[in-house]
């Protein structure tokens, strides 16, 4: 068994319920699934575009990574993902943010998530899913943490 956690994101057609529903589907084949309070974030790209509502799940899952990857963009498209542009509004965005403590960089997939270190949207709830977490890199969660102790997002539900 393999223990994933996956960022989801989304500020089109009603976010909080495309990110229930992403929850639903994930426990079709998701063992052990824990989610993180949803929470309201300001976009991390272009600012002429809603707010987004922000989570993070852990859980433990046989499946290898290519094959977990193939899985999120099928509830990503079931849910009839838009996106619009880079950074932009989109109706689901899946992430693969954790595998195990594994590096993999292939031309489909990049574990740890390239620039979730950076991300408060990703960070937060990462850390109230996991707060002795350390990455793969040695770095541990909890001083990473630090950076966003203080940040402006708002608890949407738990």
């Amino acid at each position: 068994m393999h223990t994933v956690y996956i960022a989801l994101g989304s500020n089109l057609e009603n976010p909080l319920e495309q990110l229930q529903q992403a929850v639903r589907s994930l426990q079709t084949f998701a063992i052990n699934l824990s989610v993180s309070p949803f929470y309201g974030s300001k976009p991390l790209g272009p600012q002429d575009q809603p707010d987004y509502v922000n989570a993070v799940v852990k859980f433990d899952t046989d499946l290898t990574a290519i094959e977990l990857l193939d899985k999120l963009q099928s509830i990503e498209n079931e849910q009839g993902r838009v996106r619009l542009r880079r950074w932009g509004e989109r109706t689901l965005d899946l992430d693969i943010l954790l595998y195990d403590a594994q590096q993999i960089q292939t031309e489909r997939l990049t574990v740890p998530h390239y620039d979730m270190h950076n991300r408060e949207f990703v960070i937060v709830p990462l850390y109230d899913l996991t707060p002795d977490l350390q990455l793969p890199n040695g770095q541990k969660l909890s001083e990473l943490y630090q950076q966003f102790k203080n940040h402006q997002m708002v608890v949407l539900s738990k």
